[in-house]
Parts: C-alpha cells; sequence; structure tokens
C-alpha cells in the first residue's frame, strides 16, 4: 500500500507577495528596534510589530488547516519557525525579538514558490487576475505607507526643537497618518519641521492614488462588465472575437436570416391572392 503524498496549502501569487512584502517589512522593523531610538518611537515600532504578528498568526493557521497531514507543514516546511516568529512581545516580552529571526524561514521558502514559476507565467496570471492582484496591492502598500509616514513623522517632529511641536507620541503620529492618507486633513495634529512635511507631501500624493484605486476597484466589483443576455447573440452566431472583433459575421447570419423570412412572407401572400383570384372567379 503506497503512502499518500502530503497535501500542503496553497495560496495565489498575489497572497504570496503580499506575505513576502510583510516579512520584509517586519525584518525591517526588527533593524529599527535594535537602534537608539525614543520611547514614543519604540512603542509605536512595537505596535506596528504586534500587528504584524497577528497577521502572520492567521497566516500559520490557515497552512497548518490546509495541510495533510499536520505534521507536513509543521516539520517538513518548517511550521514551527513561523509560529515561533509570529509570537507578539506585547513590549514586555523581550525574548521575543530574538525570535523574529525565524521570519527568514518564511522569506526563504515563499522566495522558493515565486521563483519556481517562470516570469511569463507569472505576468500571465497578474493579467489574467488583475483585481485580484490590485486589491492585495493597494491594501499593502496603504498598510506601508500608513506605517512609513507616522515613523518618519514621529522622528523628525520628536527631534525636531520648534516650541508648535505636537506630534509626540506614537498614537498622534498614526492618527494624523490616517488623516493625511485619507485627504481628510483634520488640522488638529500637522507636523512642523522641514523633513516632517516633506514626509506629509509623501503621504498626501500617496494617498491620493491609493483613494482613486480603492474607487476603481470598488467600481469594478459594483458593475460587471457583461451579463448572460448579452452574450446570447454572440453563442448563437457562433462568433470569433479573436478573427472577428467587430461582428461583421455576426451580421451578416442575421442579415441572410431576414431575407429568408422576408421571402417566406412574400410566398405566403403570393399563395393567399391566388387562393382568393381563384375563389373569386
Amino acid at each position: 500500500m503506497t503512502a499518500q503524498a502530503p497535501v500542503l496549502r496553497e495560496h495565489g501569487n498575489s497572497y504570496n507577495i503580499f506575505i513576502l512584502v510583510l516579512t520584509i517589512f517586519s525584518l525591517a522593523i526588527m533593524v529599527l528596534l535594535l537602534l537608539p531610538v525614543s520611547q514614543a518611537e519604540r512603542d509605536l515600532l512595537l505596535l506596528y510589530d504586534n500587528a504584524v504578528c497577528v497577521i502572520f498568526l492567521f497566516d500559520f493557521a490557515m497552512n497548518f488547516a490546509g495541510s495533510k497531514p499536520k505534521r507536513a507543514y509543521f516539520v517538513s516546511q518548517r511550521g514551527w519557525l513561523d509560529l515561533l516568529g509570529s509570537i507578539p512581545s506585547f513590549g514586555f516580552l523581550q525574548i521575543t525579538s530574538l525570535l523574529r529571526l525565524a521570519r527568514l524561514s518564511r522569506l526563504t521558502r515563499i522566495t522558493r514558490l515565486l521563483r519556481g514559476q517562470a516570469g511569463k507565467d507569472l505576468v500571465i496570471d497578474v493579467l489574467k487576475n488583475r483585481s485580484q492582484y490590485a486589491t492585495f496591492i493597494t491594501i499593502l502598500l496603504a498598510g506601508i505607507v500608513l506605517s512609513v509616514g507616522s515613523i518618519l513623522v514621529l522622528e523628525f517632529e520628536s527631534r525636531s526643537a520648534d516650541p508648535n511641536v505636537n506630534i509626540t507620541t506614537g498614537g498622534e503620529a498614526i492618527w494624523w497618518g490616517l488623516v493625511t492618507i485619507t485627504t481628510v486633513g483634520y488640522g488638529d495634529f500637522f507636523p512642523v519641521s522641514l523633513m516632517g512635511r516633506l514626509t506629509g507631501i509623501f503621504v498626501m500624493f500617496a494617498g491620493i492614488g491609493i483613494i482613486g484605486a480603492l474607487a476603481s476597484i470598488l467600481a469594478s466589483l459594483l458593475v460587471s462588465p457583461s451579463t448572460p443576455d448579452e452574450a446570447v447573440p454572440e453563442a448563437r452566431s457562433g462568433a470569433d472575437p479573436a478573427t472577428d472583433p467587430v461582428g461583421m459575421g455576426a451580421f451578416v447570419e442575421e442579415l441572410a436570416g431576414l431575407r429568408a423570412e422576408v421571402a417566406g412572407q412574400r410566398a405566403e401572400i403570393a399563395a393567399l391572392r391566388a387562393t382568393l383570384g381563384d375563389g373569386g372567379s
């Protein structure tokens, strides 16, 4: 009796790219936490690190639940390293910062998966699933712009000597980032340093693009390109869109059908006239 081949949970390329970029971002946060930063910046970095941990724990749960047997992912694919690298620190479990190095295993595995596909196949997949890629990439860009913008503005504003500085905590930086990226602009928190304002300009322009992308994605979901009723004439005519893009073949067939119908009606009228003529005589 042959042993059953292990079945691992498979994800689309868009999801793998999302996790890959998120892993690189989390490793960058780990490096920043090793640098001499202020307590407010450290708290903000830990907040983003714990948010990434929640996403990684969800990813681990999906991979573990979708694998048969479970040890195929947990042992053979080093899923236990994914679990160790996803434990949140909550600011007081300092030993978990060393476990972040386990995320290199996830980085290596996803890179190997994407590298295993030919570049042409990846391009075809992107063109075929444009809406799926656009959704993941837009959400990913929004998160990166928000996190990077809030970290930078807090760094620049906390080191500014201007007495009008009003962004001094991680919560204020996140609130400013959310208000700016959504182009709302309440004005309750604003950068006063030169570098902080340059960061604000970057977040503003990025926010315009992200909001526009989200609007187009929502419109594509609400408005379907075609309905089954619209596809019936094309199916009946047998026209090939690749060889007959303007539908001339279907038009000619329909015109021929109308001519045959008119000819049949003329024959019926002629027969009726002949019948009436015979009756009158």
